[in-house]
């Protein structure tokens, strides 16, 4: 089997008798669930490890334009590589998939712990370029599997529950990181030390992901939960051609586009808060190192209750449309972005209850960008699809987040820096509201 060979699809087999098909369905679906959970959150081990070194390395002579600007190759790679490498995975087993980029991701991000990389901006551009090419493998099939192994009547609440993943790996980033500086005495065991965990992680992934119930001998999951999707797409199971996924079913749909551009606000305001915390707690709030590490680990983990109870609210109260939920989160976000910027010097439990409304808050609508893109197309489309709004995402919000909240803190102070978080948070509520009555019900065959 060739290299390429491996990423193809698995074939389908016969299928099992029915007296079988419910346990094991039961079974192998909470097994990959587990599989894609783990598996995403091992990628945040190897993502924002840089925004934890930041004030390291400001210590050592840069400066948060340089580093801003380092920042923004991962934001920027991530966003293109995970529309393309979308497409690719949509015609790809997830199984490889997701464990070659983590593997990939693992090795760079250990890479920066040579001195003759953390000495030249240039080396370290590159490598996050790299990096966030990698990265960019790791939602695509996770989406897919999704698609293929829960149905459109219950994936609201199961792909906010998976999506809190990354609030996983993310918070977790914090404490390995301050682990990593007792156990090694270096700012450099920042990089190396999650990577090594995300390593096995992505061992781990290809022991127990599969590909489509299908491949396992199982029915597809609309017939398994008769629950099919009100998508006009005459046959499901037909993989589509890069030409079809991209020019009928993600392009030429007004709706994603609105939700694109609504997640590049949504993106500018999450990663302007989270990569910048660590340093703006300990420039102007008064943190110490350790302290700014916590806070961020709270930052991330109060998105687990709040990405759960927002697919809940969209999925319950809303009916499957995703705008109204994501509205009133994003108003308070707003509201906590302000509290944030405003409390005064000397009050860090206040800072620390603002960073945990917001993170209980970003995330909802994170999520539900993603799920709505899942919702608008086939489920041989689901990884382009969802690809398409992180890219405007990514390479419009995060990198954005990146590179200009350097500059503009650099030019104007953290008060410009706050002046684009409030806006972009209102930018993103009008954009979600074009979407306000939309949502894509399921049916019975």
């Amino acid at each position: 089997m060739s290299l390429l060979g491996i990423f193809k699809p698995a074939p389908h087999i016969d299928r099992l008798p029915n007296e079988k098909i419910d346990n094991e369905y039961k079974r192998l679906r909470m097994q990959v669930f587990i599989s894609i959970f783990i598996g995403y959150a091992g990628y945040y081990l190897v993502r924002k490890n840089f925004s934890l070194a930041i004030p390291h390395m400001i210590q050592e002579g840069f400066t948060k334009s340089e580093l801003g600007w380092v920042m923004s190759a991962l934001a920027l790679a991530y966003g293109i590589s995970k529309f393309v490498m979308g497409a690719f995975s949509d015609r790809s087993n997830p199984r490889f998939f997701l464990a070659a980029g983590l593997m990939l991701s693992s090795i760079i991000m250990s890479l920066y712990a040579l001195p003759a990389v953390t000495s030249s901006l240039t080396l370290m551009y590159v490598l996050m370029f790299i990096n966030g090419w990698v990265q960019g493998m790791g939602w695509p099939p996770c989406g897919r599997t999704m698609t293929h192994w829960y149905s459109i009547g219950e994936r609201g609440t199961r792909v906010a529950i998976w999506n809190t993943a990354h609030n996983v790996g993310g918070g977790l980033i914090g404490p390995l990181a301050t682990l990593g500086l007792v156990l090694f005495g270096t700012y450099k065991s920042i990089f190396f030390f999650p990577a090594m965990i995300a390593f096995v992680v992505a061992i781990f992934v290809l022991f127990t992901l599969k590909d489509t119930p299908q491949s396992c001998g199982l029915p597809p999951i609309e017939e398994y939960k008769n629950d099919y999707p009100d998508d006009k797409v005459e046959d499901r199971e037909k993989e589509l051609s890069v030409k079809e996924i991209l020019f009928k079913y993600v392009l030429n749909n007004k709706y994603l586009w609105y939700i694109a551009i609504a997640n590049l606000f949504v993106y500018f305001v999450r990663y302007g808060v989270v990569d910048w915390a660590p340093t703006y707690l300990t420039e102007v709030k008064g943190f110490s190192t350790k302290g700014s590490h916590w806070s961020y680990f709270l930052y991330e983990y109060a998105g687990i209750p709040g990405t759960i109870l927002c697919g809940w609210i969209s999925d319950k109260v809303f009916k499957g449309r995703r705008a109204p939920a994501g509205v009133i989160f994003m108003a308070g976000v707003a509201v906590a972005v302000l509290v944030y910027w405003f409390n005064p010097v000397g009050n860090p439990m206040i800072d620390n209850l603002a960073l945990i409304a917001i993170g209980f808050l970003i995330y909802g609508p994170v999520m539900l960008i993603g799920l709505h893109a899942l919702d608008l197309a086939p489920k041989k489309a689901a990884g382009t699809a969802a690809g398409f709004t992180g890219l405007f995402g990514y390479v419009g919000g995060a990198t954005l987040a990146n590179a200009a909240m350097g500059m503009v803190v650099d030019s104007f102070g953290w008060n410009g820096g706050f002046m684009m978080l409030v806006g972009s948070c209102f930018l993103a509520i009008f954009f979600m509201a074009l979407t306000w009555n939309h949502g894509l019900k399921s049916k019975s065959a």
